[in-house]
């Protein structure tokens, strides 16, 4: 059988890619090496992070991406489990940061509250000034959102999925698999952190490496965050923020008074589960190889940035896990045509869930038009 188009890897983007494709009516077959996805597709928040982003080039991608997943989540059985980012201001600097964040196009939608208005309406928050409050952004259970996406594409689109199958070469329109070849018109190459076995030599050109991440979980706090919560630090960290003239003040004071953070790439990411759980993360990571072992301090470091930002202790551990991901010195995306019919894409950031679907459509119109 001769499909129309072949998607390697089934993580997020891969995904997304098969989806743009299915909605064409195209024939589409998606191989997977493991047997199931197991990457940094399941190993996150499951944000779909509109706010602060990179406004040029990821802000338009992400706020359709975020439109594909309120049409696409209530078909294929996925829980919107939060809506909305809260990120209180806990210094005079990261305030400034808030005021001047609303006057950007960004802030379309958003709230500047003061510290009293804020806790009356999400007591779980340490707010000394003013707390921005976005409605634009989502949240969804990964480890459950892309195994229901996986059976809603196969079921509602026919899309047909190779468990076990590793992917030796791509020579469109042969694939060639542990399980023999696959023969298709198109090609997508989604690798994930795999950076060795397909075009290598060309990752290795755009210079991309890999971060890990170390994130947790904490048991059920016997409270309720109406969105996810982030910290000042998040503020030097999302470019949407990061850019602004008024975030290099509180960068300075940040550096001198958490400087540690900052040598661990920790930013403050704290979302409910719909046990009540609270998922908490993250720090960053860059190394060629993805870092095995897990340091403690990380975790210590979350967890007294959690009782910053809450004002209250944080909950029993109970899970720990990392995650990695690609990163390159070109930006965001790695998008590139190693044949006319044939495509490797990446997400080289952590902002997969929050562009995948996207960028799945722009390379779906670019092989078929």
């Amino acid at each position: 059988m001769r499909y129309d188009l072949a998607v390697v890897g089934a993580g997020i983007l891969g995904l997304s890619c098969a989806l743009a494709a299915a909605r064409r009516n195209l024939n589409v077959v998606v191989i997977e090496r493991a047997t199931r996805a197991l990457g940094a597709s399941v190993r996150n928040f499951g944000l779909i992070t509109v706010t602060g982003q990179d406004p040029e080039y990821v802000w338009p991608l992400a706020r359709r991406a975020r439109d594909i997943w309120l049409e696409v989540a209530p078909k294929a059985g996925i829980p919107i489990l939060q809506r909305g980012v809260w990120i209180p201001a806990q210094r005079p600097e990261s305030a400034a940061v808030l005021e001047a964040f609303m006057q950007t196009a960004m802030a379309e939608g958003c709230e500047l509250l003061t510290a009293t208005t804020a806790r009356a309406r999400c007591p779980a928050l340490q707010a000394h000034h003013a707390v921005l409050w976005s409605p634009h952004d989502l949240r969804v259970e990964s480890r459950e959102a892309i195994p229901a996406l996986t059976a809603w594409l196969a079921r509602e689109y026919g899309v047909r999925f190779l468990w076990e199958t590793a992917v030796r070469k791509v020579d469109t329109p042969a694939v060639h698999t542990s399980h023999g070849p696959v023969s298709a018109s198109a090609v997508i190459v989604c690798p994930g952190d795999d950076l060795e076995t397909l075009y290598p030599e060309r990752m290795k050109a755009t210079g991309i490496s890999r971060c890990t991440l170390q994130m947790m979980r904490l048991a059920d706090p016997g409270y309720t965050l109406p969105g996810t919560l982030m910290s000042d630090l998040s503020l030097v960290r999302y470019e949407g923020f990061a850019s602004l003239p008024e975030a290099a003040a509180l960068r300075q004071r940040l550096l001198s008074e958490q400087e540690e953070y900052f040598q661990h790439g920790i930013h403050l990411l704290v979302a409910q589960s719909a046990d009540g759980s609270l998922v908490v993360g993250d720090s960053h990571h860059y190394d060629a190889a993805p870092i095995i072992f897990a340091q403690e301090r990380v975790s210590e470091l979350l967890i007294e940035e959690f009782a910053a930002a809450t004002g209250r202790r944080a909950p029993a551990v109970r899970e720990r896990w990392t995650g990695t991901y690609t990163v390159a010195d070109r930006g965001p995306t790695v998008i590139e045509s190693p044949t006319p019919q044939t495509r490797l894409v990446m997400v080289t950031s952590g902002v997969g869930a929050s562009i995948g679907f996207a960028i799945g459509e722009r390379v779906i119109s670019d092989l078929f038009g």
